[in-house]
């Protein structure tokens, strides 16, 4: 399945082992013993580099979204709020499908009924899986 790119998708997903590599010390990640065990309807806190005008390396933006499959190497997950640095669109907001690595995950929150109906309902905003 495609990466999403900065180029092509205008948004991508940044490293979360590197940034740790990076600062041991200060940014912190769950075990990857955590990261992969992870199942429909848990959340995962991913860093979007997304494209704005203006800025050629994009700007960074936390977000959560919560896991609907998993899949070799990581998973398929639903985009659960709004970025801040840019406006409604139909490819970036709540509700946009994306594949997602287990090095992109930089926290995690447990599952509850909610989240789980969430990862089962139908996406709004599916991602391209053939291209």
């Amino acid at each position: 399945m495609r990466a999403p790119d900065l180029v092509r998708d205008g948004w991508c997903l940044e490293d979360g082992e590197q940034r740790h590599r990076d600062a041991p010390a200060t940014f912190f990640i769950p075990d990857l013993e955590l990261r992969k065990i992870l199942q429909p309807g848990d959340v995962a806190q991913l860093i979007f580099r997304i494209a704005v005008e203006g800025d050629e390396h994009g700007v960074g933006e936390r977000m959560w979204v919560i896991i609907r499959e998993r899949v070799p190497g990581g998973y398929v997950g639903m985009l659960n709020n709004d970025p801040d640095s840019i406006g409604k669109n139909g490819r970036l907001w709540c509700g946009a499908e994306l594949p997602f690595e287990y090095r992109h995950i930089i926290d995690v929150i447990y599952g509850d009924e909610v989240s789980l109906a969430l990862a089962k309902a139908p996406v709004p905003i599916p991602w391209d899986r053939l291209n």
